[in-house]
């Protein structure tokens, strides 16, 4: 019981809430940079863009097929020998990104596919120009079917940045690490430390899930295509 108390003394665990503030930090830079590259990559594929897009696919394939921690060492070790030396929380954030924006590119690409092909004939036929039609009727019902499997990619990086702590990144996992390399007898009260610390983060994203999903169900009232499209004719 004294070993359990001692586990979880103040200097300890404020050394792992600081370990978690690096994890989340990485966790929100990777996550919007990878929705934002992953949007735009999908996007890219899906519209079939002669040769850009067959090169998109092909690297989106590529890295899809890669182990994220081999991403993770070329970022940290080899990105110096082309003179650019990121330190371990810019490295994880180049890493999580690449590979996390492969990821959301195939799911936007599957969640554009989705939506019936008479969605794009119908907006095309008001007068809507492609673009138009996939910015405003395309893409807004795709993002809706897009959310469960993007925020669960989001949980799964968030759980993956512990991988980083291969080119000693100062994360939550580093920093129990710490913790019980120091005394043994604290292995056992860190990895449930870690458990809850990792399951906070991770059910709050799930939350969130669900929030969004059922915000963008409810909005999805007749006649709101109707403005949309009128407006994007204005």
């Amino acid at each position: 019981m004294l070993t359990v108390l001692g586990a979880y003394s103040w200097i300890n665990i404020r050394f792992l809430l600081e370990g978690a503030w690096v994890t989340i930090l990485v966790s929100v830079c990777s996550i919007i940079l990878s929705y934002i590259f992953g949007v735009i990559l999908g996007i890219i594929r899906y519209v079939e863009i002669k040769y850009l897009s067959a090169i998109v696919g092909f690297v989106i394939d590529i890295i899809r097929n890669l182990p994220l921690i081999l991403i993770i060492f070329f970022t940290y070790f080899g990105l110096p020998n082309i003179g650019f030396k990121p330190d371990p929380i810019w490295a994880s954030v180049i890493a999580m990104a690449v590979f996390e924006s492969a990821m959301v590119a195939e799911i936007v690409r599957a969640g554009i596919v989705s939506i019936p092909t008479g969605q794009m004939e119908g907006a095309r036929s008001t007068g809507m120009s492609y673009w138009q039609a996939l910015r405003y009727i395309i893409l807004p019902q795709a993002i809706k079917n897009m959310i469960p499997a993007i925020v669960s990619q989001f949980i799964s990086l968030v759980k993956d940045t512990s991988l980083a702590t291969i080119i000693v990144l100062p994360d939550l996992m580093n920093h129990a690490q710490i913790i019980y390399g120091q005394n043994t007898n604290y292995t056992i009260p860190m990895f449930l430390a870690l458990a809850v610390m990792y399951f906070i983060v991770c059910y709050s994203l799930s939350l969130l899930s669900q929030y969004l999903d059922h915000r963008l169900g409810t909005a999805k009232k007749s006649g709101e295509v109707e403005e949309v499209v009128q407006g994007a004719e204005r």
